[in-house]
């Protein structure tokens, strides 16, 4: 009986001269079912076919290079150090995007792409936020699987835990201070899970939240789960007053998002 998850013996396979990293897959995959999903909720809430496509050639390349921004930003040192390469801050298959820079970007390209197709007169479009909240289960579905790209890659784990489910790492993959430990926390499972329940209880709840809060709710709700998978993570990260940077993001954009979160019911209620 397996006591422990193991961890992939290996992060990539070769097809001839190519070379394809599960990583990426994990990546490619949650996107395609974002998208897919995101469509079946946009036309289910009366909008056209192909819209949520034709908004995603722009906002998934967006959010890829947001995400790989912010991380090469809070953790330079690990390309641009006395140690780094500074080439390896294009190899994303390694892993590395930082969830804060993708949604930021990817949602403002999002937002100028619809903004654009409105002003071109194309029928069954919408409002950007009724669009946003069609997209929010799906890109938590894309995070979910995406999430197990760090569990090919041996990385992002957290404490030292005996618990049936620990992560065995192996021990060249090991932080420093940790080499006698065996089994982790799968941090990755965790979030993926987190963001799985909330993805149900935002489709769920569709009908109960006014335009717009659908995907405010999935910014705050995840921030809650990942401030707390923060605290158990023990890969090197940039600390403030004893907290991770990403830890701290979480708390600032969590408080954000329930205060528009609230300021979005009133102002339907109001009009």
């Amino acid at each position: 009986m397996l006591r422990f998850i193991p961890t992939p013996t290996s992060s990539q396979i070769g097809i001839g001269p190519f070379t394809i990293h599960f990583y990426a897959l994990c990546i490619i995959s949650g996107i395609v079912i974002a998208i897919w999903l995101g469509d079946r909720r946009f036309r289910a809430f009366g909008g056209a076919e192909h819209i949520v496509a034709d908004v995603a050639i722009a906002a998934v390349p967006a959010g890829i290079i947001g995400g790989r921004l912010y991380h090469l930003a809070t953790s330079p040192d690990d390309y641009f150090g006395s140690h780094g390469h500074p080439l390896d801050a294009f190899k994303i298959w390694n892993g590395g995007l930082g969830i804060w820079g993708a949604i930021a970007l990817g949602t403002y390209v999002a937002w100028w792409r619809f903004k654009q197709l409105q002003r071109s007169g194309r029928e069954g479009m919408l409002s950007f936020a009724v669009f946003a909240d069609a997209l929010a289960p799906g890109v938590l579905f894309a995070q979910a699987i995406g999430r197990f790209g760090n569990w090919f890659n041996g990385e992002l784990f957290g404490r030292p835990t005996t618990m049936p489910w620990g992560l065995e790492i192996p021990a060249s993959l090991r932080p420093v201070g940790y080499e006698q430990y065996a089994t982790f926390h799968p941090t990755f499972l965790y979030e993926s899970l987190w963001c799985i329940m909330v993805a149900i209880v935002l489709i769920k709840a569709t009908t109960s939240f006014r335009p717009g809060q659908s995907f405010t709710f999935y910014i705050g709700a995840y921030c809650v789960g990942r401030f707390f998978f923060e605290l158990l993570r023990i890969d090197s990260a940039h600390v403030v007053f004893g907290l991770r940077v990403n830890a701290w993001m979480s708390v600032f954009v969590a408080i954000s998002a329930v205060m528009l979160f609230i300021r979005q019911g009133r102002d339907v209620q109001q009009s």
